[in-house]
C-alpha cells in the first residue's frame, strides 16, 4: 500500500468514526478534556456550458472539474480553546485540499504525488493565551492565512465557487507564529511571521511578515486591512519580493442584507521585471428566511503581466458575476445551487473540441451539498 493510500483510508477512517460524536450544534465537546469535534463533508456538480474538451472548468481552484461528480472538501477539526494553552487541526481531504497543499494542478488537472503526511493537515498550531493586558494569544505552527475576505471551507462563504481575488491573488496559508492582541473592544491587531505562501519548509533565507488590522466603528460595520511582505521566490532567483495589501469592508444594512467588499493590489519585482495584480470584488447576501439566503458576487481582476493566472496575452482582465441560492433544510445540511459566468478580454475558456483556448466566457451552474457535523 503507497503512503498516499495509507494516510487516505486514516483520514476517512477519522471522519467516519467521529460522526458517532456529532451533537445538536454541530460541535460534539469532551466534557472531560474541553477537546472540541467537528467537520464537514462538501459535494458539488458542475455544469459548463461551454463544454469544454478537458472537462475542467478554467481558473476555478475549487469547483475545478465539470459534468461530474466532485468531492470538494471533507474536513475533520479538532480543537480545544486555550486556556490557556490548547490547540487546533484541521485534517483535510478533496480536490480543495489538493489544490491549496499544491498537489493539484487546477489549470490542467495534473496531479503530484503526496510528499507528506502534512499534505493532509490543513491546519494544526498550538495556541497560548499570554495574561498581558485584556490577552495575548499566541498561535505556532500552520495555520489559514490572514489574506482575503472568502475562506477555504465553503460554508464560512457566502457563495460556493472562489473569486478570483481567493483564488490567484492571495496565499492559503502560512507556517510561523501568530500573534492576536485586541487592543480594544472594536480594534484588534494581528502580527505574523511566516515561512512564506503556502509552503511548510522555508525554500528561501528570508521570513514573511503580515500584519492584520480588524476595526468596528459600529456593531453594524468592520472595516480590515491586511498586509504582507516578504521574499516568495527560490533561493537564487534575484530579489523576488512580493508585497500585497488588502481592504475588506463589511457592512450590516438592517437584519437581512449584508454588504461586503474585497479589494486587493499585489507586485513582485522578479529578475527585474515589476509584476502587478489587482482587484475588487463586491457581495451583497439577502436573508429570504431563517433557512435560505440568496447572494450576489460581482468581480473584476486585472494580471496585466499574466503573473498570477498564467494566461497567455497581454493586460489580462478577468470578470465574473455570481448568485447563489443557499437553503438549510436542516441544521446539518446546506444546498447551494448557483448560477456564474466568467468573462476575458482574451481566449481564457476551454471549448468542445479543442484542447486549446477558444473562448471568451465561461457560464457555468453547479449544485453543491455541504454535511456538518
Amino acid at each position: 500500500m503507497s503512503i498516499k493510500s495509507k494516510y487516505k483510508m486514516i483520514i476517512m477512517a477519522v471522519l467516519m468514526s467521529s460522526v458517532s460524536v456529532r451533537a445538536a450544534d454541530s460541535a460534539a465537546v469532551d466534557s472531560k478534556s474541553g477537546i472540541t469535534w467537528s467537520g464537514i463533508v462538501d459535494v458539488y456538480y458542475s455544469r459548463n456550458l461551454n463544454n469544454p474538451s478537458n472537462q475542467m472548468n478554467q481558473l476555478r481552484n475549487f469547483d475545478i472539474y465539470e459534468n461530474q461528480f466532485g468531492l470538494n472538501l471533507a474536513e475533520l477539526s479538532i480543537k480545544e480553546q486555550a486556556e490557556p494553552v490548547g490547540f487546533h487541526i484541521d485534517l483535510g481531504f478533496g480536490t480543495a485540499n489538493d489544490v491549496v497543499q499544491g498537489l493539484l494542478n487546477p489549470q490542467t488537472g495534473a496531479v503530484s504525488p503526496m510528499t507528506s503526511t502534512l499534505d493532509l493537515v490543513e491546519q494544526a498550531y498550538l495556541s497560548a493565551l499570554v495574561p498581558i493586558g485584556s490577552g495575548l494569544t499566541i498561535d505556532v505552527g500552520k495555520f489559514s492565512t490572514l489574506m482575503g475576505y472568502e475562506a477555504i471551507e465553503t460554508p464560512e462563504n457566502w457563495n460556493y465557487s472562489r473569486s478570483f481575488i481567493f483564488s490567484w491573488a492571495v496565499p492559503y496559508y502560512h507556517t510561523g507564529i501568530r500573534l492576536e492582541y485586541p487592543v480594544t473592544d472594536n480594534f484588534t491587531a494581528a502580527l505574523y511571521v511566516v515561512n512564506g505562501w503556502n509552503n511548510v519548509v522555508e525554500d528561501n533565507n528570508s521570513k514573511s511578515v503580515a500584519l492584520g488590522l480588524n476595526y468596528s466603528p459600529t456593531s453594524a460595520t468592520t472595516i480590515t486591512l491586511n498586509g504582507i511582505s516578504g521574499f516568495e521566490q527560490p533561493a537564487g532567483v534575484p530579489y523576488g519580493k512580493t508585497d500585497v495589501g488588502e481592504l475588506i469592508v463589511t457592512q450590516q444594512v438592517g437584519q437581512k442584507l449584508s454588504l461586503a467588499s474585497d479589494a486587493v493590489y499585489g507586485r513582485e519585482r522578479v529578475a527585474g521585471m515589476l509584476n502587478v495584480w489587482k482587484g475588487v470584488a463586491l457581495y451583497a447576501k439577502y436573508d429570504l428566511s431563517e433557512k435560505s439566503d440568496i447572494a450576489l458576487r460581482g468581480e473584476v481582476y486585472y494580471d496585466p503581466q499574466d503573473f498570477t493566472t498564467g494566461a497567455n496575452f497581454p493586460k489580462a482582465t478577468f470578470k465574473e458575476l455570481t448568485a447563489t441560492y443557499r437553503y438549510r433544510p436542516w441544521s446539518h445540511l446546506i444546498l447551494m445551487l448557483e448560477a456564474r459566468d466568467d468573462f476575458s478580454n482574451g481566449k481564457t475558456f476551454i471549448s468542445a473540441g479543442s484542447p486549446i483556448p477558444t473562448m471568451t466566457s465561461q457560464p457555468t451552474l453547479l449544485l453543491g451539498a455541504i454535511a456538518i457535523f
